[in-house]
């Protein structure tokens, strides 16, 4: 077996070879004379669902309908993914902050739940995806204090992997084209684990390599053949060169750029009122936006396809401050790029401000369906892509 350090001299070698042979094809960006290597995930199409997002989702009682998922078969969808906060479904005090001690204290009146989801979804025919939107010591979003910090504590880390033998072992006997371990939601260094706006980095890669492999092994004792899957470092963006030879798929984004996808959203800019108007293409600010730089962004992740890693996109959208027409133009090339390269999305979200339904924008105008707000000319994208 190849070390990662030589795994990750090839991907790069590769990566420049395949990026300088897409400069070459100017009309067709992706074009390439070699045969092209098929992705190795499927091009699983479909939504992330949200009722165990946060911390105390399970208390708001938000659950998913059933009809949610026959409709999502019934338009060609394929994949759910879940985002799970652990604390979510832990028997603890949610007014006061976690500790150590209570982090492995699960509930299983509130996995029940979480596992009557996934059986609605199965029922449907739609892949699951199981991820761990916040992780023991780790979550993008702030406004839950965490005991330690994931990618600095062992025993973050040893409950990081208890948390996924616990799941790994639920679905022991459950084929990966059902259910996939999504293993932790964009990983980052953040010098503040609590504060929403502390300065991120990338997690070191050796580390990032330590935690993923640990979980992998937790989940493969249960089942050797489970489906696992990283999100990209630096929130999502970046692929993972150092895991390469781990067999686990990556998982990349579409919200590049954020003026486009995050227009207004207090929790990614601190001043919402002085943005400039985005536009698709065009310029916005110090920076001319177009479908070149989305190409440019998504090569180290169709060079990571054409090396054999799995690839899928899991999340993806835009806010609803985005003017409609500027969210449809910019998405289009998003998922064109992703279609073209055999990787598929998980639109973040179904129902909701980013959503399919009821999504509260201002200039749409909805379609009544059972009593939602559909918005049917981005239904009609997402199924032709």
């Amino acid at each position: 077996m190849k070390t990662h350090q030589n795994s990750r001299r090839t991907f790069l070698k590769q990566s420049a070879a395949i990026a300088g042979g897409l400069g070459l094809a100017a009309n067709l960006p992706f074009a390439s004379a070699a045969p092209r290597m098929q992705n190795k995930l499927p091009k699983w199409k479909g939504f992330n669902i949200l009722d165990f997002f946060s911390p105390r989702s399970l208390e708001s009682g938000k659950e998913t309908p059933e009809a949610y998922f026959q409709w999502m078969a019934d338009w060609g969808f394929d994949f759910v993914r879940l985002p799970m906060a652990y604390p979510s479904y832990l028997k603890i005090d949610y007014d006061k902050n976690i500790t150590i001690q209570e982090v492995r204290k699960i509930d299983p009146r509130k996995t029940d739940k979480i596992e009557n989801l996934v059986h609605l979804a199965h029922k449907h025919g739609l892949h699951v995806s199981l991820n761990l939107h916040r992780a023991p010591g780790f979550c993008i979003n702030a406004g839950f204090h965490e005991p330690y910090n994931l990618w600095a504590d062992e025993q973050a880390q040893k409950d990081f992997y208890f948390h996924w033998k616990y799941w790994a072992k639920k679905y022991k006997n459950v084929s990966r084209t059902k259910i996939s371990f999504d293993l932790v939601n964009e990983p980052c260094a953040r010098e503040d684990m609590n504060d929403q706006h502390s300065k991120r980095s990338a997690v070191p890669g050796d580390i990032y390599r330590k935690v993923a492999k640990g979980a992998a092994e937790t989940i493969r004792k249960q089942n050797p053949d489970h489906l696992i899957i990283a999100d990209g470092n630096d929130i999502g963006s970046k692929v993972i060169p150092e895991i390469i030879d781990l067999d686990i798929a990556q998982s990349c984004r579409g919200y590049n750029p954020a003026i486009i996808s995050h227009y207004k959203a207090p929790w990614v800019f601190k001043d919402t009122k002085n943005l400039p108007m985005p536009k698709w293409p065009g310029q916005v600010g110090d920076q001319y936006l177009s479908r070149a730089m989305l190409e440019e962004m998504y090569k180290p992740w169709i060079a990571l396809v054409q090396q054999g890693v799995g690839v899928h996109c899991g999340e993806c959208g835009c806010w609803n401050q985005t003017p409609h027409d500027v969210f449809l133009a910019w998405f289009e090339d998003v998922l064109d790029i992703l279609s073209q390269n055999g990787i598929g999305f998980g639109l973040w979200e179904f129902d909701g401000s980013f959503g399919l339904l009821n999504s509260g924008r201002s200039d749409v105008a909805y379609e009544d369906w059972y009593g939602h707000k559909l918005d049917r000319k981005l239904l009609d994208l997402l199924m032709k892509a």
